[in-house]
C-alpha cells in the first residue's frame, strides 16, 4: 500500500512539474497589431554598432538654428504616429524634428546581447545622433523615461543642448525613492489616475513571462525571442496605457513596436547612473517642465526637477494624464511651442 502511494505521488509530482516546464518553456503567441514600416522611414548607423530608425520632418520657411530632437518614454517605447503627429507643427514654425526608435525598439536594431541594453549605450548613441544631425546645439523634447534620459544627458554635455523640455518626467537618475511621499500642493488640484501600471501588469503577466523577465534580469539570458516578448510589451504596454489618461476611454488602439529586452535591462541599469545632481544644479539651460494633472509619476519626482533646474518654467496641464498630447493635444503643442519661439 504505501509503494502504491509513493508511485501515486511521484507521478502526481511529474506531472506537476512536467506542466509547469510547459508552461515556462514553451513560446507564446499574441494577437497584436502588424508593425508595417513608414515609407518616411530612415536609418543610421552609429559607430556604437546600433543601426537606427528615424523620422526627420523637415522645417518650412525661414529655418531655426537648432533641431528639435524627441526622446520617447519607456524605456522601450518606439515612435508612434501620434507623436509624429503632434510635433509636426513645430516643422511649420521652422524646427527641423526629429524621432528616432532608441535601440532596441521600433524598427530599430535589437541587440544580440541584452546586457548592453543600458543607459550608458543610450548616451552614446544620442552622441553620435548629435554629430550626426551636425548643429551646433539641439533642443530635447523628453517625454517620461525619455525626460530621465535627457536630464543625465544634459548633466553630462550641456553645451550640446539649447533648450529642454521634460513632460511628465520620471525620476532623475538614480532614482531618489523617497521623493515619493512627498504631497503635492493642494493648489495643483492633481488627480490619481483611475487605472494603474500594477493593474495592467497583473493582467497581462504569466508564468513565461515572469520566469523569462527573472532570467534576463538575473542572468542577463535571452530565454524567448524578440519577436515573442516585444509583441508581449505591446499588450503590456497597452494595458498599462489605460493609466496614462485621466479618462481610460482615450487610451487609444493597441500599437505595435515596442522593444521588451530594451525596456527590462535598461530599467534594470538605472541605479548603475553616476549621480549628476551637483551639475544639474548648476545648469543654465532653459528648461519647461509639464506636468498632466492626473500624471501617475509622483508629485515629489516632478518637484526635484523644479529644484534641480533653475531655469525653469513649469506648466501644469488640466483634464490631462502621463502622456499630456493624447487627451490635451492644443494645450501640449501650443505649450511647447510658445517655450521655444521666445
Amino acid at each position: 500500500m504505501t509503494k502504491k502511494i509513493f508511485r501515486f505521488v511521484s507521478l502526481a509530482l511529474l506531472l506537476v512539474i512536467t506542466a509547469l516546464l510547459l508552461l515556462v518553456l514553451i513560446p507564446h503567441k499574441y494577437n497584436v497589431p502588424a508593425l508595417s514600416e513608414r515609407a518616411c522611414t530612415r536609418y543610421w548607423k552609429l559607430p556604437t554598432g546600433s543601426r537606427i530608425a528615424y523620422i526627420m520632418i523637415p522645417a518650412k520657411g525661414i529655418k531655426k538654428p537648432f533641431p528639435v530632437l524627441f526622446l520617447q518614454g519607456g524605456p522601450g517605447g518606439p515612435v508612434y504616429d501620434r507623436n509624429i503627429a503632434q510635433l509636426s507643427p513645430l516643422a511649420d514654425e521652422g524646427f527641423d524634428v526629429y524621432l528616432y526608435d532608441q535601440v532596441g525598439c521600433g524598427f530599430s536594431e535589437r541587440l544580440g546581447k541584452i546586457a548592453e541594453y543600458t543607459v550608458k549605450r543610450q548616451t552614446r548613441d544620442l552622441e553620435e545622433i548629435i554629430k550626426i544631425i551636425g548643429s551646433q546645439k539641439i533642443i530635447l523634447i523628453g517625454q517620461s523615461w525619455g525626460a530621465m534620459f535627457a536630464a543625465d544627458f544634459v548633466a553630462g554635455f550641456p553645451e550640446k543642448v539649447e533648450k529642454i523640455i521634460f513632460t511628465s518626467p520620471g525620476p532623475v537618475l538614480p532614482a531618489d525613492y523617497s521623493l515619493a511621499g512627498i504631497i503635492p500642493p493642494d493648489s495643483l488640484q492633481l488627480r490619481e489616475p483611475v487605472f494603474t501600471n500594477r493593474q495592467g501588469r497583473k493582467k497581462v503577466y504569466s508564468l513565461r513571462s515572469e520566469f523569462v523577465e527573472f532570467c534576463a534580469k538575473k542572468f542577463g539570458w535571452k530565454l524567448a525571442s524578440d519577436k515573442e516578448m516585444d509583441d508581449f510589451a505591446t499588450i503590456l504596454n497597452f494595458e498599462m496605457g489605460k493609466s496614462t489618461v485621466c479618462d481610460t476611454s482615450n487610451a487609444g488602439p493597441m500599437q505595435n513596436g515596442a522593444g521588451y529586452y530594451c525596456m527590462v535591462k535598461t530599467a534594470q541599469s538605472f541605479g548603475q547612473v553616476t549621480d549628476k545632481r551637483d551639475k544639474l544644479i548648476k545648469c543654465g539651460v532653459p528648461v519647461l517642465i509639464m506636468k498632466g494633472q492626473c500624471d501617475n509619476i509622483k508629485w515629489g519626482y516632478t518637484s526635484e526637477y523644479i529644484k534641480l533646474f533653475t531655469n525653469h518654467r513649469f506648466v501644469l496641464i488640466p483634464n490631462a494624464g502621463h502622456v499630456i498630447g493624447i487627451e490635451q493635444p492644443g494645450i501640449y503643442i501650443k505649450t511647447i511651442s510658445d517655450f521655444l519661439n521666445e
